[in-house]
């Protein structure tokens, strides 16, 4: 599809009256691959392909359309539709969409990929499945196992009416091993990095060693074994470390969605709701102790929703958005940054707008959004702590409509006292709030507790969009936590 478009496309675009003041098209092209083996059966394997393009128009307003049609015609009707939405918005916005920055400047980009997923034979993919699902069924009180492969392949292509054009070329690979226990009448899950794939990367087949998949049955497993047997999490303030697995879903929560510009601005009320952050915060809010640095980063190899130019165009560069705990930057593209310009507010703009699929418009979404790393090993970590909890990997969350009140539960977790681990708990949980949680932030982990996270899963937008993400974070110390689970 990509190899004609681009010539499709500036035929179809003549259409377009001499009052247009700029137009781009935004072609996808997705390939899907999801494999399972569930207690020793492999299920269908499910294939999909997706092909289409989006197309916008600024002419007085902005109007965007989609089509599954790339031939001539079919784009020339998108670029009429597309045009007929922008002139029914002119001087009803908020400000000039024409006075938005535009990217002048393509490339290319590629995911570093080793072993093409593509390129091995389906046999020997569900054989691989197979046997790490097996492993896991070692004792008769695993009551349910599933090891599964999901691979996506995506080729993107943006040009303009500037005449800059970016190609790239996405590869995906999401690995996952899920156990259910069952011992006197209690049930655990425990999964290789969260019931909603914690561990996905950009590469090939080589990601499997990265997650250390075929090992992860029987650890997943003799930990589900030792969640049935383990006592309620206590409960009571306490100092809480998070592993990386558990902090993506902190930072996705409690960063990600209240720095959006969009919902910031307002966007979000109806669906998702809105942020505790307001646009005067930035450059001078505290939101967390001085040992919290923020990094949007697309730039760190293999992690998820890494790329050389945003859904506009517009190329990405590592940003910090807190730096030493204080509040600098939002996650908002050139619309967005443009709009909080009109309010008075000058924030610049970061190269994090993007959409779901062809047939989505790009919004502000986190990308690679990353806690830098300290200079505590986790053996350090750990010795600092006189009693607490431990905690790994997501399973449940809950937060509030301006994403600051939350109450996260975890898979997994061991108490630490005395500076050293002690027995597992079941069924940890923890709560806070946004505002203040990250100033409890008391030691961040060092290199070697760092980990490339995400998740496929980040939903948004109306009408809905769910993207992949990137997370990357050490291990990190809080104190004083409101931690509960059922213990006394």
């Amino acid at each position: 599809m990509l190899d004609t478009l681009e010539s499709n496309a500036a035929r179809a675009a003549a259409v377009l009256p001499s009052s247009t003041s700029h137009w781009s098209l935004r072609g996808v092209s997705e390939r899907s691959e999801q494999l399972a083996v569930r207690q020793g059966v492999a299920e269908a394997p499910r294939r999909s392909r997706d092909e289409g393009v989006m197309v916008s128009v600024i002419d007085g307003g902005a109007g965007f359309a989609a089509t599954s049609d790339t031939s001539e015609p079919g784009l020339r009707l998108a670029f009429e539709r597309a045009h007929a939405l922008a002139r029914a918005s002119a001087g009803k916005t908020a400000f000039d969409p024409a006075q938005a920055p535009r990217p002048r400047e393509g490339g290319r980009y590629a995911s570093r990929v080793e072993q093409p997923a593509s390129a091995r034979p389906l046999g020997d993919k569900l054989a691989l499945l197979a046997k790490v699902e097996a492993a896991s069924r070692f004792d008769a009180r695993i009551v349910d196992a599933t090891a599964s492969l999901w691979s996506v392949a995506t080729d993107q292509l943006f040009v303009t009416s500037d005449g800059m054009r970016a190609e790239q070329r996405f590869e995906f690979l999401t690995p996952a091993v899920q156990v259910t226990a069952r011992d006197g009448g209690v049930t655990q899950v425990r999964s290789s990095a969260g019931q909603y794939n914690g561990f996905c990367q950009q590469g090939g087949l080589e990601v499997l060693a990265r997650a250390d998949f075929e090992a992860d049955g029987v650890r997943v497993a003799r930990e589900a074994l030792e969640l049935v047997q383990a006592r309620p999490c206590p409960s009571g303030p306490m100092d809480l470390l998070l592993m990386p697995d558990q902090m993506m879903l902190q930072i996705h929560e409690s960063i990600g969605h209240p720095l959006e510009l969009d919902r910031i601005l307002g966007d979000e009320r109806n669906f998702a709701g809105t942020s505790f952050v307001t646009l005067d915060m930035f450059g001078s809010y505290r939101y967390g102790s001085e040992l919290l640095n923020v990094s949007y980063d697309p730039t760190v190899p293999n992690e998820f929703a890494g790329f050389a130019y945003d859904d506009e165009g517009t190329p990405a560069e590592r940003r910090m958005l807190i730096e030493r705990g204080i509040l600098k930057a939002p996650l908002g593209g050139s619309l967005s940054s443009a709009r909080a310009r009109a309010a008075g507010h000058e924030l610049g703009a970061v190269a994090t707008t993007r959409a779901c699929s062809w047939n989505r418009a790009p919004i502000d979404r986190m990308s690679n959004l990353n806690v830098e790393p300290g200079d505590r090993t986790l053996a350090a970590l750990i010795a600092s702590v006189e009693y607490g909890v431990v905690m790994h990997t997501n399973c449940s969350w809950s937060i509030d409509d301006s994403r600051n009140k939350f109450q996260f539960g975890c898979e997994y977790a061991r108490v630490i006292r005395d500076g050293q681990l002690a027995e597992v708990v079941r069924n940890p949980n923890y709560r806070g709030i946004s505002a203040t949680f990250w100033r409890s932030l008391a030691a961040v982990g060092d290199a070697s507790t760092f980990e490339v996270m995400g998740t496929p899963f980040c939903g948004k937008g109306e009408p809905s969009q769910v993207i992949r993400v990137g997370h990357a974070s050490p291990a990190c110390l809080f104190s004083g936590v409101d931690v509960f689970g059922g213990a006394q």
